[in-house]
């Protein structure tokens, strides 16, 4: 039996094919899967649970489903899906887990975040990061009309775009040394997360010692997953 991992989805209605693969994801591979892990970002924009978008509304049944089947789905926060709270684990039925989160796999200790954290060269995202994490701000913002957390998610959107314009690539990278602190607190041989877009495994070195960094991909031209069986991790793509 397989653990699988997936992240960076992104869904959204102007994306209809992305959903189409993930709901052929779900009634077929992962349905027979030991457990499914999300590690964020889901989808493009979550603007609340009491959000009435009806296509989310559509993938929010598909998992309900899906977990009722008896697999134990897992829900870590991205930065576009932060604000998934308790009434959507209890409408889809996933648990949603700390950011980060270590959990054991076939007797493996590994480290599972979404991995924004460690991108700490852009410090403006960063300093959005804290802010948007900031519970009294997320009630704040929680609190306002869905017509208004759509007009602010639109122009979040926007200057996120025109930032990533404008900064290299290195910069939105993880920075290697919030990787190897990261691995050093946690005390793990292996980490997986996504966020970056840039499917890879990486040997990390430090301290006289070894450990692995296994990056998932997006899911915007085909899937991207990481299969976990007693033979180890396997990091793959599947075609659309």
């Amino acid at each position: 039996m397989t653990i699988l991992f997936i992240s960076d989805l992104h869904l959204e209605a102007n994306r209809p094919e992305i959903g189409e693969q993930f709901l052929d994801f779900l009634a077929g591979e992962a349905a027979t899967a030991d457990a499914l892990y999300i590690l964020g970002d889901l989808f493009e924009a979550w603007l609340g649970d009491d959000d009435p978008n009806p296509y989310y509304g559509h993938i929010k049944l598909a998992l309900r489903k899906f977990t009722d089947s008896g697999i134990p789905t897992y829900f870590m926060h991205g930065n576009r899906d932060f604000t998934i709270g308790a009434r959507f684990s209890e409408e889809t039925g996933l648990e949603i887990l700390d950011d980060p989160t270590v959990v054991s796999l076939y007797g493996e200790d590994v480290l599972l975040t979404h991995g924004d954290a460690m991108c700490t060269d852009d410090v403006q995202y960063q300093q959005i990061r804290a802010m948007t994490r900031d519970p009294a701000w997320q009630a704040m913002m929680l609190a306002k009309s869905i017509e208004e957390r759509i007009a602010f998610a639109i122009q979040a959107r926007q200057e996120s775009l025109a930032r990533g314009e404008a900064l290299s690539d290195e910069i939105m990278d993880v920075n290697e040394d919030a990787v190897v602190e990261t691995l050093r607190e946690s005390n793990v041989g292996t980490m997986l997360h996504g966020h970056t877009h840039r499917p890879a495994i990486h040997v990390v070195n430090f301290d006289g010692r070894s450990a692995k960094r296994i990056v998932l991909g997006d899911w915007y031209e085909q899937g991207s997953v990481v299969r976990w069986d007693a033979e180890g991790p396997r990091l793959e793509t599947m075609p659309r």
